[in-house]
C-alpha cells in the first residue's frame, strides 16, 4: 500500500467498482476540470460517490471516503460541452486528506491492494457466492448470459466478488458498504447476505407476477373469446341479443340525467338482469323497473312563465268572474318570480259542479306554461292506485302519481286531483291517508313510491284539488291544502259565459256558422232563466247545445231560414218552460216554510212542512234527514214549547198532538244545521194557525233559548232564493259579512233582514192571525180565541 496524489471525479447515482468497464457522462466544471487534469497526468482518477444524489455542488463532507481509483480509456466530447468517458475501475483507495476543491477536488490517497491468496473457507464461499448468482441471474431476468459467463470464468475471489456486487441491482447505499469493506471473507459474506435478500424479493414479485398473470390471462383468455363470438355471429349476421341490451340500458342510464339514488338503483337491477339467465320470468319485471327508472323527469324542469299581464291576458280569456281566485292566481305567480325555489301552495278549488274548477287548474298551467296533467279520484278507494304495487305482485305498476308524472316529462307540472271528496276506503287500505305523504311540503320532496321505492321530489309540482262538499274532505288532508271557495254564477255571468264560451264551442261542434244561426244575449237569458236552475253552466251547455242540434235538423232538411233566435224560437225549439223565473205571488200557507240549503251542486231553495196530528206528542221526521237536521227539529220544537203562550198556542198542546215534518224530495240525503229557524218557523205556523209568508226565505240554526246562529253558504243559497224568484231573505246577523261577496246586481235586487233571536223570525215570517189565507181545520187541542190578537213575538 503506497500513497499518492490523485484527482477526484464526484459520482451523483453510480457507483463503481474495481475491474469494471463503464462509460460516464461528465458535465459539472469541476468535475470536468478534475477529468482533464487526470488526462494530462497518468490518465487515473478517483471515483467518490456522493452520499445524497440531489446535490449538485458537494463539498468534501458529501463524499464516500472509499472509492475506485480508475484508468481513463477514452473521452469524447459531446455537442453541448459535457464529455463521455469510457473508464474502468483498476483498485480500491482510501482518502487521508483532501489537498483542494478548486478548480477540481484532489486528495491524497493510498491504493488497497486485492488480498489474492486462496484458502479453503475462501473457496466454500465463493463456489456458495457464484451459486447464488446464477439463482439470482435466474431471477430477475436482468443479468445477461455473457455477464454470467464472465462472472463464472474468473478464478481469482476478490474480482470475482466485484463483478458480482457490480452486476446486482442494489442501492448506493448496500454497494458503498460492499466496496468499502476491506476484508474479503467479511466482504463475501456481506454480498452473499444482500444477493439472499434479493433473491427473496426476486421469488415474492415472480410469484405475485404468476398470479397477476393468470388472472390477467384468463381476463384476456374470455375477452379474445368474447370477441371471437362477436366476429363468428358478425359473421353469422346474428347477435347476442343479452348483451347487447346489456349494453343498450347501460348507455341510457349513463346517458339519462338521473338522481344518484335512481342512477345506483338502476345499475344494480341492471347487475342483477345481467346474471340472470336469458329465459327467466323475473326478467320482464327488471326490464320493466328499468323502463320507469330511465322515463321518468328525475331533474328535468319546465321553466315558468312569469309574465304577469300574460297570465292575467290568459285567465281573463278563459273565465269570465272568479275575481277572487284569479286574483289569488297572480299573488302566486308574483311570488314565484320573486322566489322562484318557493314551494309550491297546495290549492284546493271548493264550489258546485259546473262552476269551472277543472278548467281554471288547466288555465293555470297554461298561465304559467306548465304541462298539465289530471287525475280523478272519484271512487278510488286502493291505496295502491296512489302509492304504487310492491314489485312482488305479477303485473306490479307505479302509483297514478308517478305514471302521471312520467306522462308529463317534466318534474313541475300543474298537478290536478279531481273530486277529491269522492275517495272511499276499504280492506285495501286508505288512499286519502296515502294522499297525504303526496301532498305535506315537508315530506313530499322524498316521496317513496312501492314500486320505484326510490325517493322521488314532489316540491316542484304545483298541486290543485278539486271538490264540491269540503265536509267530505278527510280532516288531516284539507289540513294540507289552502281552501278556495268557487261560488255559483249570477244571472249575468252565466250569461256572459255562455255569449264568450258555450255558444261559440257549441256552434263549432255542430257545424254552424253566424250566418245560419245566431243566438243573442235575449235568447241566451231566455235559455237561463225558463230551463235551466243550477249553480254551474253545465246544463245551460247541454240546452244551448239542444237549441242548436233542433236548428241542425231544419238546417239539412232545408226548412230553415238564416235568422237570430228570438225568446219565441227557444220556446218553440225546446218546448215550454220548465222553470218559472218572474217574481211570484206566492200565497202564504200554514206550516209551511221557505228555507235555503246548501247541497253539493250549490244553493237550493227548499219548502220544510209542518203538520199537527192527533196523538200523544211525537216528532215525526220525513225527507231522508241527517242526524244534525234531526238534532235541530227537537231543537226547534222546544223553542216553540217554550213560546207557546207568546205565540197563542194551547200550553198542554205536547200532550196531545204529534208533528210530522217532512222535506220534500224525500229521496235526496239532506243534512247540516241551516235549517234550524225554518223548521221552527214551519212548527211554529202549523201549531199557532199562522200562515208564513212563501216570498221570504230564510237559513240559520237555533239553539234551544231561540238564539240564531251563523251559517256557511250564504252567496249559493242567496242565489238559489234569486233564482227561484224570492227576494226577501231572513240571515243570521253574524253572516252580515257574507252579502259582501254577493254580485251587486243581485244584492240590489234582494232585500236581507238579518236576525239575532228566532222571535224577529217569526215576526218577519208570520201573518198575524187575521192575514192568514189558509186555515187548516181546527183541532179541539188548539187554543181557538182569535178574538184576542196573539202577543206580539
Amino acid at each position: 500500500m503506497h500513497e499518492h496524489e490523485i484527482p477526484i471525479l464526484p459520482l451523483r447515482g453510480i457507483l463503481v467498482f474495481p475491474y469494471m468497464v463503464i462509460h460516464l457522462d461528465v458535465g459539472r466544471e469541476r468535475s470536468m476540470a478534475a477529468v482533464e487534469e487526470a488526462m494530462l497526468q497518468d490518465r487515473q482518477i478517483l471515483l467518490l460517490s456522493q452520499k445524497e444524489m440531489d446535490i449538485d455542488s458537494p463539498t468534501t463532507d458529501d463524499l464516500y471516503t472509499i472509492g475506485t481509483i480508475v484508468d481513463i480509456k477514452q473521452l469524447l466530447r459531446l455537442p453541448g460541452g459535457t464529455l463521455r468517458v469510457l473508464v474502468e475501475g483498476i483498485c480500491r483507495a482510501r482518502l487521508i486528506e483532501f489537498l483542494a476543491e478548486e478548480p477540481y477536488f484532489k486528495a491524497r490517497v493510498e491504493r488497497i491492494q486485492p488480498n489474492q491468496r486462496m484458502t479453503l473457507e475462501l473457496e466454500n464461499m465463493t463456489r456458495s457466492l457464484i451459486h447464488q448468482f446464477e439463482e439470482y441471474a435466474r431471477l430477475s431476468k436482468k443479468v445477461s448470459p455473457e455477464a454470467i459467463g464472465t462472472v463464472l470464468s474468473v478464478k481469482e475471489p476478490d474480482r470475482m466478488t466485484d463483478l458480482v456486487a457490480s452486476h446486482l441491482d442494489l442501492k448506493i447505499e448496500d454497494k458503498q458498504t460492499i466496496l468499502g469493506t476491506i476484508d474479503l471473507n467479511e466482504r463475501m459474506e456481506k454480498i452473499t447476505e444482500l444477493i439472499m435478500r434479493e433473491i427473496e424479493i426476486l421469488e415474492l414479485e415472480r410469484r405475485i407476477g404468476l398470479r397477476v398473470r393468470k388472472q390477467m390471462e384468463k381476463a384476456q383468455k374470455e375477452y379474445y373469446l368474447r370477441e371471437q363470438i362477436k366476429a363468428i355471429q358478425k359473421e353469422l349476421g346474428e347477435k347476442d341479443e343479452k348483451q347487447a341490451e346489456i349494453e343498450e340500458y347501460k348507455e341510457k342510464i349513463n346517458k339519462a340525467d338521473l338522481s344518484e339514488e335512481a342512477k345506483e338503483k338502476a345499475l344494480k337491477e341492471l347487475d342483477r338482469l345481467d346474471k340472470m339467465p336469458a329465459s327467466s320470468a323475473e326478467g320482464t319485471v327488471v326490464r320493466t323497473y328499468l323502463d320507469w327508472v330511465l322515463a321518468l323527469p328525475w331533474n328535468k324542469m319546465s321553466k315558468d312563465k312569469t309574465d304577469m299581464h300574460r297570465a292575467q291576458k290568459v285567465l281573463e280569456e278563459d273565465h269570465y268572474g272568479l275575481e277572487k281566485v284569479k286574483e289569488r292566481i297572480l299573488e302566486f305567480l308574483s311570488i314565484r318570480k320573486l322566489t322562484p325555489n318557493m314551494r309550491s301552495p297546495i290549492l284546493c278549488f271548493i264550489g258546485p259542479p259546473g262552476v269551472g274548477k277543472t278548467s281554471l287548474a288547466k288555465s293555470i298551467a297554461r298561465s304559467m306554461d306548465r304541462k298539465f296533467v289530471r287525475m280523478s279520484l272519484g271512487g278510488v278507494r286502493d291505496e295502491a292506485e296512489i302509492r304504487g304495487h310492491r314489485r312482488t305482485y305479477i303485473g306490479a305498476l307505479p302509483g297514478r302519481v308517478i305514471q302521471s308524472i312520467r306522462k308529463a316529462e317534466t318534474r313541475n307540472p300543474v298537478f290536478l286531483f279531481d273530486e277529491i271528496d269522492k275517495m272511499s276506503s276499504d280492506f285495501r287500505g286508505d288512499p286519502a291517508s296515502a294522499m297525504l305523504e303526496v301532498l305535506d311540503p315537508e315530506q313530499n320532496h322524498t316521496y317513496m313510491d312501492h314500486y320505484m321505492e326510490i325517493p322521488f321530489d314532489l316540491t316542484k309540482v304545483l298541486f290543485i284539488m278539486t271538490a264540491n262538499y269540503i265536509e267530505n274532505i278527510p280532516r288531516p288532508l284539507l289540513d294540507r291544502m289552502e281552501i278556495i271557495h268557487l261560488s255559483g254564477y249570477t244571472e249575468d255571468e252565466k250569461a256572459n259565459i255562455a255569449m264568450r264560451h258555450l255558444v261559440p264551442k257549441q256552434m263549432k261542434a255542430h257545424g254552424l256558422k253566424e250566418t245560419v244561426v245566431k243566438l243573442d244575449r235575449e235568447s241566451v237569458l231566455k235559455i237561463i232563466r225558463g230551463y235551466t236552475r243550477e249553480s254551474g253552466v253545465r246544463n245551460l251547455e247541454r240546452e244551448i247545445a239542444n237549441v242548436l242540434r233542433k236548428v241542425a235538423v231544419k238546417v239539412v232538411k232545408k226548412e230553415w231560414q238564416s235568422q237570430t233566435l228570438t225568446p219565441e224560437d227557444i220556446e218553440a225549439l225546446l218546448g215550454n218552460p220548465r222553470y218559472s223565473y218572474h217574481t211570484l205571488t206566492f200565497d202564504p200557507e200554514v206550516g209551511a216554510a221557505v228555507g235555503l240549503a246548501y247541497t253539493e251542486v250549490g244553493g237550493d231553495v227548499l219548502t220544510i212542512e209542518a203538520t199537527p196530528l192527533p196523538g200523544k206528542g211525537r216528532l215525526t221526521l220525513t225527507g231522508k234527514l241527517g242526524d244534525v237536521m234531526k238534532e235541530s227539529a227537537q231543537a226547534g220544537l222546544t223553542f216553540v214549547r217554550s213560546q207557546a203562550e207568546a205565540l197563542g198556542i194551547d200550553k198542554d198542546f205536547y200532550d196531545q198532538i204529534d208533528l210530522h215534518i217532512h222535506v220534500p224530495e224525500g229521496a235526496v240525503p239532506k243534512d247540516g244545521p241551516s235549517a234550524g229557524i225554518t223548521m221552527a218557523t214551519a212548527m211554529a205556523s202549523a201549531l199557532s194557525i199562522r200562515a208564513v209568508r212563501q216570498d221570504v226565505a230564510m237559513t240559520g240554526e237555533i239553539t234551544l233559548r231561540g238564539n240564531v246562529l251563523p251559517i256557511g253558504g250564504v252567496k249559493e243559497k242567496v242565489l238559489a232564493a234569486h233564482r227561484a224568484g224570492v227576494r226577501t231573505v231572513i240571515l243570521p246577523e253574524k253572516n252580515q259579512k257574507d252579502v259582501e261577496e254577493i254580485p251587486e246586481e243581485i244584492r240590489k235586487d234582494m232585500e236581507f233582514r238579518f236576525v239575532k233571536r228566532m222571535e224577529e223570525v217569526l215576526e218577519i215570517a208570520l201573518l198575524p192571525v187575521s192575514g192568514s189565507e189558509r186555515v187548516l181545520p181546527q183541532l179541539p187541542l188548539y187554543n181557538a180565541d182569535f178574538s184576542q190578537p196573539s202577543r206580539p213575538v
